[in-house]
């Protein structure tokens, strides 16, 4: 588990991992694949207030998987891990 805490509202998540196989079979090297667009919600942001002063509310929950950009938010490491901080507000939609 990561050992970051996003401010604001921010979220970190990390990409579920893409097949590497081809769907004709062929294994795919890293550099043919895709960054995956479906990731997991690992930790919510700090919050904060919107503009009529009342507690901001994230739409997403810890351990929901979500659509994502294919470059948006900012790549971070942990613990020899990969994730991705971004705004709740450019997560496309939650994967149900």
């Amino acid at each position: 588990m990561a050992n970051i805490q996003p401010l604001g509202q921010r979220v970190l998540l990390k990409r579920v991992e893409t097949e590497t196989v081809s769907a004709g079979g062929i294994v795919l090297v890293d550099s043919a694949q895709e960054k995956p667009q479906e990731a997991l919600v690992v930790t919510l942001g700090t919050g904060g207030r919107n503009e009529d002063g009342s507690a901001f509310e994230f739409a997403v929950s810890v351990n929901d998987k979500v659509l994502i950009s294919k470059y948006g938010g900012t790549e971070v490491k942990s613990e020899g891990d990969d994730y991705l901080i971004m705004n709740e507000a450019d997560i496309l939609g939650i994967i149900g």
